[in-house]
């Protein structure tokens, strides 16, 4: 029998999940928090600054101001452009297939990420990932308007439903805290995935943990009637 789904809909964050844009994020923030008289941050302190909305960290990480944070955000953002937004990125292994499979499957997916829309666009199409998405969702480019976790979801799922796509039984794949917080206030369960950027304690609240993309696929799709 072909594969189906015990969930009408998939919702996939981006950084720490589907992608791994640590290079480049620590070389765009090295140069960023230099050029602002803040020291860089470590490989180590990724944790700290990968997941959250920019300017909500350059608060929590180095004690800005929000007015401090927004100029920081613009600075960063345009050092993002000049470097190319996907220069350094990854996906992380079997991710990108396992997304495949499930478009195959015909299970609705969408990304729901606190990254740029316009940043989330350029790194599915940059690996062909776009095809195989009904929507893509991320904060909007000021970065105010729609930037919480649960603003990306609650758009993600309006826009699933909007095309005709069962948003009854959603679930997100993240691997941050603010994922599974921001998905609860819409009702929405999490896959907690490992391979990201996490504490241990984060997923707490979470349906289920991964470690592989196998695991992963073997909640994701089933054979038969689910």
């Amino acid at each position: 029998m072909a594969p189906r789904s015990p969930f009408s809909c998939i919702l996939w964050d981006i950084d720490g999940t589907v992608v791994d844009a640590s290079e480049g994020i620590l070389r765009r923030l090295t140069r960023c928090l230099t050029e602002l008289g803040y020291p860089a941050p470590t490989r180590e302190e990724l944790v700290h600054w990968i997941g959250p909305p920019m300017h909500q960290s350059f608060q929590t990480n180095v004690g800005m101001t929000p007015e401090q944070a927004a100029a920081a955000v613009v600075h960063y953002r345009a050092i993002g452009k000049e470097d190319g937004y996907t220069s350094g990125a990854r996906l992380y292994p079997g991710v990108g297939e396992l997304i495949g499979d499930l478009a195959d499957a015909g299970i609705p997916q969408a990304t729901a990420s606190s990254k740029p829309e316009v940043q989330v666009t350029a790194l599915m199409d940059h690996f062909d990932l776009a095809v195989h998405l009904q929507a893509i969702v991320g904060a909007t480019a000021d970065e105010k308007t729609r930037a919480t976790k649960s603003a990306v979801i609650g758009e993600a799922l309006r826009q699933l439903a909007a095309d005709g796509h069962d948003v009854s039984r959603p679930v997100l794949i993240g691997d941050r805290h603010h994922d599974i917080d921001g998905a609860a206030e819409h009702g929405v369960p999490v896959i907690f995935v490992r391979w990201g950027f996490s504490w241990p304690h984060e997923s707490e609240g979470a349906q289920a943990v991964v470690d592989t993309a196998d695991q992963l696929r073997d909640l994701l799709l089933v054979d038969g009637d689910v």
